[in-house]
């Protein structure tokens, strides 16, 4: 008697075990789709979307840990939810790296403006400064203090402003408009200490 029950559950066993065997190639093809589609995005998108990248990472992670446990199913099923992601994540590349370029371009038309302006103001408080030290006494308005702030300011601006053209010569136009900008600054400061005139 018990062998009519045994049989008929080793049968159903047997197809549960045929139908995973079925499910297991499918869901590898599927990851490993997936995982193509992720490794032509990987490196840009660890330098463009790197919070993406994580978020993909952490959800294929779990579909992998569900194909080792053999929930082919559970793979099956979050694949296309998955190459989703990893579209999404294309798509922001592109956009990332679009808002670089144009902020690169930005960034390329400004400096032109300040390679000009900020070497004529660095050159005016050189000028400045030469013309004080040969004097015995400060002009009114001009402290001590002030005019050796404004030397040792005279030194960081050309040290700062060669990095500046330092880092547009090797292609980095936003870094070198950023050094730029707070070189125009710090001589802006300087120039009012020392009372220097717009020409």
């Amino acid at each position: 008697m018990k062998c009519r029950y045994v049989l008929p559950a080793l049968a159903a066993v047997a197809m549960l075990a045929s139908g995973c065997a079925q499910q297991r190639d499918p869901a590898h093809k599927a990851l490993e789709s997936v995982e193509d589609s992720l490794k032509n995005v990987r490196d840009d998108a660890a330098k463009y979307a790197p919070e993406g990248l994580k978020s993909v990472d952490a959800q294929l992670k779990n579909l992998k840990q569900s194909f080792d446990d053999k929930h082919y199913d559970n793979v099956l099923a979050g694949a296309p939810a998955l190459q989703k992601a990893v579209d999404s994540l294309a798509a922001a590349v592109n956009s990332g790296k679009a808002q670089v370029h144009a902020a690169a371009a930005a960034a390329k038309t400004e400096w032109q403006g300040l390679n000009v302006e900020v070497p004529k103001m660095v050159d005016a408080i050189q000028a400045r400064v030469d013309e004080l030290s040969k004097k015995k006494h400060l002009p009114l308005g001009v402290s001590k203090d002030e005019f050796e702030g404004a030397k040792s300011g005279l030194a960081s601006m050309k040290a700062m402003w060669a990095n500046a053209k330092a880092e547009y010569d090797k292609g980095d136009a936003v870094e070198a408009t950023s050094k730029a900008k707070t070189v125009k600054g710090m001589a802006q400061e300087v120039k009012e200490k020392l009372k220097i005139k717009d020409a």
